[in-house]
């Protein structure tokens, strides 16, 4: 069997110059990028495209103004490439005496770091302490095809993506919240109040400001309370861990991600108002580009993730 695996002429020809022009032109989505990575002439990789398009017999890139993109054929070779040359870039770093690269870099909003994920890295270091992880925060979603600097991200989103590996999923639901004090003052209130429960809100200055208006509508019906009437005081903040602090200290009910509350309510620091009444949320996406997912630090990072989003 082995020497019919050594006599298959399949790998002599498997164009990998072609391939590999591919992948960069792919993950870049320009010819003239993937020609600086690779130091060639835009020229040098239309042609090279031209005869990988003409050994498949099919299009793999429909070309657009500002650069190109991929055809369905073509995002699934890329998916098949991209993993590939990852796979072997990984194994070249594993047989070296001093591996290149222990490290991975994670990128994720400041609300779900601060409020989820740093008090939990304590286990992910202690687990894993040959492994450095890199964090970086923002508001702007991070191109993982594109940016091969960024090895996972986890994301808050109702979408799928499926040009990406997904590795693990946390969902969640949203409910109110407030101080202990000020949850105990209301539920003294008899009979059970027929209107907003406070004056004072909370809220989250989000991109679409609408959403949290949205969300605490959709709360007060679940609630079976008339629609939200405008609160005598309302303090708003920019990120979602400003908010709750500020719900901590008894300035008012939060509308809150089960996630984003969970160290809080466990610590005592912030109590549910009326604890049956939720409202369906999105999720949390851990992912990364296909094949990275096999990279040692990467995948010690999401075995350990996904324990902790099961926990």
């Amino acid at each position: 069997m082995l020497e019919k695996e050594r006599q298959n002429p399949m790998f002599a020809t498997l164009p990998v110059t072609a391939l590999r022009t591919f992948e960069a032109a792919a993950r870049l989505r320009s010819f003239k990028l993937a020609s600086a990575e690779l130091a060639v002439t835009p020229t040098a990789v239309s042609h090279q495209i031209k005869l990988l398009e003409r050994q498949v017999g099919v299009a793999l890139f429909d070309r657009v103004p500002r650069g190109v993109r991929l055809t369905d054929s073509g995002a699934r070779l890329f998916a098949s490439v991209h993993g590939a040359l990852l796979e072997i870039a990984h194994t070249l770093d594993a047989l070296r005496p001093e591996p290149a690269s222990g490290a991975l870099t994670l990128s994720t909003t400041h609300s779900f770091a601060a409020l989820w994920l740093v008090p939990r890295l304590g286990r992910f270091h202690q687990a894993y302490p040959q492994y450095q992880l890199n964090l970086q925060t923002g508001a702007d979603a991070v191109d993982l095809l594109q940016d091969a600097s960024v090895d996972v991200a986890v994301r808050y989103s109702r979408q799928r993506y499926p040009a990406l590996h997904t590795a693990a999923t946390l969902p969640e639901w949203f409910g109110v919240y407030g101080a202990p004090t000020q949850i105990a003052q209301l539920n003294k209130r008899t009979p059970p109040p027929t209107s907003p429960p406070t004056p004072a809100l909370v809220t989250v200055r989000w991109r679409d400001s609408d959403l949290y208006d949205q969300g605490w509508r959709a709360w007060c019906q679940a609630a079976g309370l008339p629609a939200w009437q405008a609160p005598s005081a309302v303090h708003a903040y920019e990120e979602e861990h400003y908010a709750l602090q500020a719900a901590i200290a008894g300035q008012g009910l939060v509308l809150a991600s089960s996630v984003m509350v969970s160290d809080s309510v466990r610590a005592g620091t912030l109590a549910a108002y009326r604890p049956q009444v939720r409202v369906p949320g999105a999720a949390y996406q851990a992912l990364c580009a296909p094949g990275r997912e096999r990279h040692p630090p990467v995948k010690a990072f999401l075995a350990w993730l996904t324990q902790e989003f099961q926990a």
